[in-house]
């Protein structure tokens, strides 16, 4: 009986530590509601956000589901460019005339849009139905306490590039996203780690510049923060976003 009892009690205990251990394990979607929240949360829903990057000026409208994602330059020839992305589909404007685009050109400049403002942007779109996130771990980064999240996407509302995988890192208590790795395969493919540098609120929303690096070495993007902490990394570039503004849309229903 005594040994019984033992056995039981062992047993007990066990079970015990594994559902601790279980409860205390992170939520990779709690993880990335927060850190939605640090960054702007509700104020992303229904907002008009401008920007200036590498000479173009970027326009996003988002209300609720809808949405509205432009860009605006002058080509080579003085031309004034507009391409819109919306709901309904993707336009190109010169000088105010609308023009017929192949198949394959209207999914390269939407592509090249939304990518600028999906980075802009982030985390706001780690929440789009077509992610999926997997916690990966704890991590250290200059000294500071991380959360590492794995971001993949499905097929079906992915995009273009639905193949894409991307590493986050947020911070423990501040909830920031303050780091993150992607493979892309467009363009031969490759890979990027980036720093997230400058940051800045507008309009209650936090924006932030980064510092682009490469890796030379084949070591698996998860891991892309230890190379980082070992000085492994090669600077490629830097994201700068200038002239932000951001204007909360006002619907009036009278």
């Amino acid at each position: 009986m005594m040994h019984k009892a033992l056995y039981t009690f062992v047993f007990l205990f066990l079970i015990t530590i594994t559902s601790c251990q279980t409860e205390k394990q992170p939520d990779a979607q709690q993880i990335v509601d927060q850190a939605i929240a640090a960054h702007g949360g509700g104020r992303y829903f229904k907002s008009a956000i401008s920007f200036e990057f590498r000479d173009r000026q970027y326009r996003a409208l988002r209300d609720g589901g809808a949405f509205v994602y432009s860009r605006t330059f002058t080509d080579s020839t003085g031309q004034q460019v507009r391409d819109v992305w919306r709901n309904s589909g993707f336009t190109r404007t010169v000088n105010d005339v609308e023009v017929e685009l192949p198949e394959e050109k209207q999914k390269a400049y939407t592509a090249s849009v939304n990518s600028v403002i999906y980075f802009a942007l982030l985390p706001y779109a780690l929440n789009d139905e077509a992610v999926r996130k997997e916690y990966l771990g704890e991590a250290t980064i200059q000294g500071e306490p991380y959360h590492k999240v794995r971001v993949t996407f499905a097929q079906e509302g992915g995009g273009e590039g639905y193949q894409d995988v991307y590493i986050y890192w947020f911070h423990q208590q501040r909830h920031t996203m303050d780091y993150l790795a992607y493979s892309f395969q467009e363009n031969d493919g490759g890979t990027r780690f980036r720093e997230a540098i400058n940051p800045s609120t507008v309009g209650g929303i936090r924006f932030q510049d980064y510092n682009n690096y490469t890796l030379k070495e084949d070591t698996p993007l998860e891991n892309y923060d230890r190379a980082f902490e070992a000085s492994k990394m090669e600077k490629v570039s830097e994201i700068v976003l200038e002239e932000i503004e951001v204007n909360e849309l006002i619907r009036n229903d009278r």
